[in-house]
């Protein structure tokens, strides 16, 4: 693996670290190496590389890109990232108890209640971590961790990263972020304390919509060996393929997000000046009650805003005239990405507790991407003018 010493840039460690040519051929980009197995050249002497579910070099390669990214020791990749959201809770056991920032993605909630929950025996409790009064005031004697999204998915909610890890530090629970939303380029929370950080690396990593996968970094090495023992032993390993993907789309993350992050900006600016938007959720904006302390722990605001409309049939009005943004899950890929979250991303949280939680029938998100801003604005004003 390529040493971290002569990289000292985001983008150069981006682009190299991992990236070293194949000393065989002299390829600058290393080859997928697309096997099951490795020859044992004596019987009882394994190599370094014995099975690729338990270790791939195309896969130890983006490893060492993300973890150098994170800042972090270790890095473990995973299928996708709601199976390195599994591998972290696997730390876990029967009557644990874990506290979960209220408006988490729906699929992580998903995986807590309707597995977790169920499988497991471990307990979760929600609540706005933004309040880190309200969050130390449902921890229990059974707590080992607090999971936390900052920013929320979808509300942009924020949470004080050192805060928190001083919370959980007192109390000898693991920290968990979930640090999909802003990237490594834009928040690093192993520099605040966190203990686990994981990506959905299928959004702002990748950033094609072109592959499935997840990581999740540490700087204990306790934490790295448990996760590659959970890993090797649960299968749910990422592919030699979508490992090369992966890297491919990191080595331009930092100019899409740029150019992303500038879009964004203006998109803003349109919903907020529009009669028909109730309410815009953008960490960048003064009055954002979070935005403070955005500055303080993340270096830009992102791409991913939210709205309110009046209700559902606004939503759709708007959806439906779109013709340049893509009606469609996900996030973080180079096109634009509209979704409605209480009937697609959060659809599998109930309808109650969705409202509860301020996820309305009349939310929408957006996931900004790098097409030419004035095309961007022109769709979402030409959408708006239909519901005046």
């Amino acid at each position: 693996m390529s040493s971290t010493k002569k990289y000292k840039g985001f983008t150069t460690k981006a682009v190299h670290i991992g990236q070293d040519p194949d000393p065989v051929t002299g390829a600058v980009i290393p080859p997928i190496h697309a096997t099951s197995t490795y020859i044992q050249e004596e019987l009882g002497v394994p190599g370094e590389y014995v099975y690729s579910r338990s270790g791939n070099p195309t896969r130890r390669n983006l490893e060492a890109n993300l973890a150098a990214l994170e800042n972090a020791d270790h890095a473990v990749a995973f299928a996708s990232g709601t199976a390195a959201i599994d591998a972290c809770l696997r730390f876990l056991g029967p009557d644990d108890h874990v506290v979960c920032s209220e408006a988490v993605y729906g699929g992580t909630y998903r995986l807590f209640e309707q597995v977790l929950r169920r499988a497991s025996g471990i307990d979760f409790t929600y609540v706005n971590t933004s309040d880190l009064d309200a969050t130390e005031a449902v921890w229990t004697e059974q707590t080992r961790m607090l999971f936390i999204e900052t920013p929320t998915n979808p509300l942009m909610q924020l949470t004080d990263i050192a805060a928190a890890a001083d919370l959980a530090q007192r109390t000898g629970a693991l920290l968990v972020v979930d640090n999909t939303f802003m990237s490594p380029y834009l928040q690093r929370p192993l520099n605040y304390g966190a203990h686990l950080v994981l990506h959905s690396t299928t959004k702002f990593l990748n950033g094609h919509s072109d592959s499935i996968g997840g990581v999740v970094c540490t700087n204990r090495e306790d934490l790295a060996t448990r996760l590659e023992f959970i890993a090797k032993s649960a299968g749910a390993t990422l592919s030699p393929f979508e490992a090369w993907l992966i890297q491919r789309g990191v080595k331009t993350m930092a100019l899409r997000m740029e150019r992303s992050q500038e879009t964004t900006k203006r998109l803003v600016a349109v919903l907020g000046d529009h009669p028909a938007v109730q309410h815009v959720y953008y960490p960048g904006l003064e009055d954002h009650p979070d935005h403070a302390l955005a500055k303080r722990q993340m270096s830009g605001f992102g791409a991913m805003l939210s709205f309110d409309l009046a209700d559902f049939d606004a939503a759709k009005i708007l959806l439906d005239a779109l013709e340049v943004m893509v009606l469609a899950e996900s996030l973080g890929g180079v096109e634009t990405l509209i979704s409605h979250p209480a009937s697609m991303t959060h659809a599998s949280i109930p309808e109650n507790v969705r409202r509860e939680r301020g996820i309305g029938d009349g939310l929408v998100r957006i996931s900004v991407g790098i097409e030419d801003a004035d095309d961007l604005v022109a769709d979402l004003e030409q959408a708006l003018a239909r519901l005046v």
